[in-house]
C-alpha cells in the first residue's frame, strides 16, 4: 500500500509507469590534435572545434536508429511524462504499447544481427575512406588511421553495445527502514532523520503527484483544441471535408478515452457529444450541403474555444476526484 497517498495509489490502480531503453554503438569518435599529428598548442579553439566525428557513413546505422526513434514514439503518443523518471501508461494503452514494442524488439534484433554480420565488411571499407580523408586534410593517413582503427571495438565485444529493454514498474511511498543493525547508542537519532526523511519524501511525492495528474488533464484539454484548430485549418485552406480529416476526430476521441485515467468527464462529455453531432455525417455529405459544412465548421470552433477555456482551469477538483479512487481502493484492501 502507498500509505495514506491516495493519488498514488489510485495511479497505481489505473496504469503503470514504462521506461524503454534502446543502446547501440554509435560509431563516434572524439578528434584530438594528436589524431592528426598536430599538437595541441597548433589548432585554435576558438576557430576550430575536431568535435565527435562519424567512423562509419551514417546509413549504416539507419535502420537502428529508426527503431530507436520509433520506440520512444510509441511510448510517447501513449503516456504521460512522470516525475522525470519514467513515463505513465494508462491500462487501456498497456497491452497496445507493449505489442508495438515486441514487434519493435524484433525489428532491433533483426537490425543488430545484420550490423555485426556486415562489421568486418564495414569497418574495412570505413578505414579506406578515412584514408582518402587524411590525403585530403594533408595530414599523415597512417597516423589517423591507425587511431580511427583502434576505436572500433572488436567483433566478439560489440554485444555489449547493444539492447532493447523495456521497464513496467509503479511508484511507492518509502517506508521507514529497519535499523536493527545499528548501535544502540544511535538508534533513536538514525530512526528520528529517517522518519523525517520519509515524511519529506511522501509530502513531496503527493505534490507531484497533484501537479503531475493536473498536467495530464491540461495536456489531453490542450490537444483538443489544437486538434480542432487543425481540423479548422485543413477545411478553411480546401474549402471542403476530407474524410481523412473526420476520420482524425473519431480516432482523436477514441485515444482520448484510453489516455483518460484521471477520469475527466466534462472533456469526454464535449468529445461524445461531437462524435454524435459531427461524425454521423460522411464527406461527401457535407461536401453537398453548405449549411451542414458551416454547423461543422462552427461546431469544431466552438469545441476549440471550450477546451482552450478549459485548459486554463484549476484542476484542483478534478484532482481531489481522482483521489477519491485511491481512498476506496485502500479501504477496499485493508
Amino acid at each position: 500500500m502507498t500509505d495514506n497517498n491516495p493519488l498514488l495509489d489510485a495511479l497505481g490502480a489505473r496504469g503503470v509507469l514504462i521506461s524503454v531503453s534502446v543502446r547501440y554503438w554509435r560509431a563516434r569518435k572524439k578528434l584530438n590534435p594528436e589524431d592528426l599529428g598536430l599538437s595541441r598548442d597548433q589548432v585554435n579553439d576558438r576557430l576550430i572545434s575536431l568535435g565527435h566525428k562519424r567512423l562509419l557513413p551514417k546509413e549504416t546505422l539507419q535502420e537502428l536508429a529508426l527503431v530507436e526513434s520509433r520506440a520512444h514514439a510509441a511510448v510517447e503518443e501513449s503516456t504521460f511524462p512522470f516525475l522525470n523518471i519514467a513515463r505513465y501508461l494508462p491500462n487501456p494503452k498497456l497491452q497496445t504499447v507493449t505489442d508495438r514494442l515486441d514487434e519493435l524488439r524484433l525489428g532491433f534484433e533483426r537490425a543488430q544481427s545484420t550490423f555485426l554480420d556486415n562489421y568486418a565488411d564495414l569497418r574495412d571499407n570505413a578505414l579506406q575512406e578515412w584514408r582518402a580523408t587524411a590525403d585530403d586534410l594533408g595530414v599523415e593517413p597512417a597516423l589517423l588511421v591507425s587511431r580511427i582503427d583502434a576505436a572500433f571495438p572488436p567483433l566478439d565485444r560489440m554485444d555489449r553495445y547493444f539492447g532493447f529493454s523495456v521497464n513496467l514498474f509503479q511508484v511507492a511511498v518509502p517506508n521507514i527502514p529497519q535499523v536493527e543493525l545499528i548501535e544502540r547508542a544511535t538508534q533513536q537519532e538514525v530512526i528520528a532523520a529517517r522518519e523525517s526523511a520519509v515524511v519529506a519524501a511522501r509530502h513531496a511525492i503527493q505534490q507531484s503527484c497533484q501537479d503531475f495528474i493536473a498536467d495530464s488533464v491540461t495536456t489531453l484539454r490542450e490537444q483538443t483544441a489544437r486538434l480542432c484548430e487543425e481540423m479548422l485549418e485543413t477545411i478553411s485552406g480546401s474549402g471542403s471535408v476530407h474524410q481523412k480529416t473526420l476520420n482524425r476526430l473519431a480516432r482523436f476521441i477514441d485515444q482520448f478515452s484510453e489516455l483518460n485515467f484521471m477520469n475527466d468527464e466534462q472533456m469526454t462529455e464535449q468529445l461524445q457529444r461531437a462524435r454524435q453531432q459531427f461524425l454521423s455525417r460522411t464527406a461527401d455529405q457535407y461536401r453537398d450541403s453548405d449549411a451542414a459544412r458551416q454547423k461543422l465548421v462552427s461546431g469544431l470552433t466552438a469545441l476549440r474555444d471550450r477546451a482552450r477555456t478549459m485548459a486554463a482551469e484549476d484542476a484542483t477538483q478534478l484532482v481531489e476526484q481522482f483521489g477519491q479512487m485511491g481512498r476506496r481502493r485502500f479501504q477496499l484492501a485493508a
